[in-house]
């Protein structure tokens, strides 16, 4: 029977197997979205094309868990974001340093790449000065540039830009809120304190619609689970692993692919069986000349995956009207075989156009957060790196 212990630490070591797995994961879910969404804008959707060959029923099926890569994303951020903040919780300024962390995460790439969405739109001609008003309404306004910032997209403002994948965001930026305030529920020092976090949970669920808070629900199982090490066999683990990829295979065949409340159902449950799995890889990995290269691989990639998840939008629209313009086409033929080494070229393109933009900003978030921190705990002598 396998054993089940709840561990007094989040265990975030890097040289254990779930460490491996979860680089390796937020690597591949950030490839299968700039890949999904790509496939979207390049090539005509799969329902539309009469006979589609068989290279292109490939690229449609391996392109099309976008929405479980978001899914997986709610999951890890709960794991390592909730899991870092209850380490550090009876430590001096938990919640300031906690605060900073956050938005520095966010907003070290994203002031940049709305910058580079407002050039992308002022050199195709998207831009129209009449429009960029205050107007909630418009992707382009100076609300939705800093509703976006704050997490209010699709909730006040649409996403800046018209940068689509920015929704789930939003998401991320009220559990990051959401969580801190949960924690105060139960850990606050003083009963108003309590009821303060109490109060400030009911307003801000009221302000969100009902799938940003029903789903909140599979990031806390991250954190939760984050506590858990289940000690099993391999056969266990396998059969764990293995359910994991046929739930995800099925849900891709058969699931609903979108995430709402009516789908949250079969992402619970592969949510589910993705924590129990990762709760199983809780120990020590031995060096393995084969695997210690994909682990560097995976950390690699997992580096700049936020990068390329809010980057690779902007890209697309503007090498898609390079591909206009060059070649006088609105989209790539699913039928001739040049137009698929153009898509992986593009795909290229967006992975490495995502590694040089994340060298200069999101690779210099550690250097912000402790700028930021030395600006503004100093007086209280409580700075950390």
């Amino acid at each position: 029977m396998p054993k089940i212990t709840i561990l007094e630490k989040t265990n975030l070591q890097e040289d254990c197997w779930h460490s491996m797995l979860i680089s390796l994961l937020r690597r591949l879910a950030a490839l299968q979205v700039a890949s999904a969404h790509l496939r979207a804008q390049a090539y005509p959707g799969f329902g539309t094309v009469e006979n589609p060959p068989l290279l292109f029923q490939g690229l449609a099926f391996s392109t099309g868990f976008a929405y479980l890569a978001v899914i997986v994303f709610f999951v890890l951020s709960g794991w390592l974001v909730g899991g870092s903040f209850l380490n550090k919780l009876d430590s001096d300024r938990a919640f300031q340093h906690y605060a900073i962390d956050r938005v520095s995460r966010l907003w070290v790439v994203l002031v940049p790449t709305f910058v580079v969405v407002l050039l992308a739109g002022a050199a195709l001609g998207m831009l129209d000065s009449t429009r960029m008003s205050f107007a909630t309404s418009e992707p382009y306004s100076v609300s939705a540039f800093f509703g976006n910032m704050v997490g209010l997209q699709t909730i006040f403002v649409p996403e800046f830009g018209g940068n689509f994948p920015l929704w789930s965001l939003a998401n991320e930026t009220w559990y990051y809120v959401l969580f801190p305030l949960l924690v105060l529920v139960f850990r606050g020092r003083t009963t108003m304190a309590r009821i303060a976090a109490v109060l400030a949970i009911v307003a801000i669920v009221q302000m969100l619609n009902g799938a940003i808070v029903l789903y909140f629900s599979i990031w806390l199982l991250g954190a939760a689970f984050s506590r858990v090490k289940i000690e099993a066999g391999k056969g266990l683990r396998w059969g764990l692993l293995l359910v994991l990829i046929g739930s995800a295979v099925y849900i891709r065949m058969k699931g609903r692919s979108d995430i709402t409340p009516a789908s949250y159902l079969q992402y619970l449950l592969f949510s589910l069986v993705f924590v129990l799995f990762l709760s199983s890889m809780q120990f020590k990995r031995p060096p393995n000349p084969l695997l210690d290269p994909l682990d560097r691989i995976g950390r690699f990639f997992a580096n700049f995956s936020f990068t390329l998840y809010v980057l690779h939008v902007p890209m697309i629209v503007v090498m898609m009207s390079f591909i206009s313009s060059l070649y006088g086409i609105g989209q790539l033929s699913p039928h001739i075989l040049s137009h698929y080494v153009i898509y992986a070229g593009m795909y290229m393109l967006l992975v490495v156009g995502a590694y040089c933009f994340y060298l200069p900003f999101e690779a210099n978030t550690v250097r912000v957060r402790q700028w930021l921190k030395a600006q503004f705990l100093a007086r209280l002598g409580t700075v950390r790196p």
